[in-house]
């Protein structure tokens, strides 16, 4: 039987990626979101008793994750900025050239999303690049799974209309 410090190792091994992603998504600071992600499994830790599996494990950190982003917020008041630097793009197959594109493409995404009403990047975030199911983003906002989807769509919408935008605008 394994012990606890070992389990708790389980979920962090397993889950820490996933809650560092979703506030990367949030904040757009990967040094934050590392941060951040050590605070979320700290508090989770102090209160996994509380746990009782009505929702997905990743959801209730992601949730606990949301909560001290938004503590951190009220706290410093701090203007958010997208580090493309920190997203992993790479690819061994790819040549440079198709490596540069991709990541102009990717910072005008980010550029878009980071544009777009907060829950909506958020949205966007988590079921593009999370691939969460909206039942899971509802939970994490506390919301319906119908929300979650008509926010996906709203979110694809308008980043969308924004890169046309700015493509217009840039020739």
């Amino acid at each position: 039987m394994q012990d606890k410090a070992s389990k708790d190792d389980d979920i962090y091994v397993k889950y820490a990626n996933t809650v560092k992603r979703f506030l990367i998504s949030l904040s757009g600071n990967f040094d934050l979101a590392e941060d951040l992600t050590q605070e979320t499994f700290y508090q989770a830790y102090k209160s996994l008793h509380r746990y009782n599996g009505k929702c997905k494990m990743s959801v209730w950190l992601c949730q606990i994750a949301k909560h001290m982003y938004f503590d951190y917020l009220k706290k410093e008041k701090h203007i958010q900025k997208i580090e493309i630097e920190n997203l992993k793009i790479f690819d061994t197959e790819r040549n440079v050239e198709e490596t540069y594109l991709l990541k102009e493409e990717i910072q005008e995404l980010l550029f878009a999303v980071q544009q777009a009403k907060k829950t909506y990047g958020q949205v966007f975030w988590l079921r593009a690049y999370e691939e969460m199911t909206f039942k899971e983003i509802g939970e994490i906002f506390d919301k319906s799974e119908n929300w979650a989807r008509i926010n996906y769509y709203r979110a694809k919408e308008w980043i969308r209309e924004r890169i046309r935008l700015n493509n217009e605008n840039n020739m």
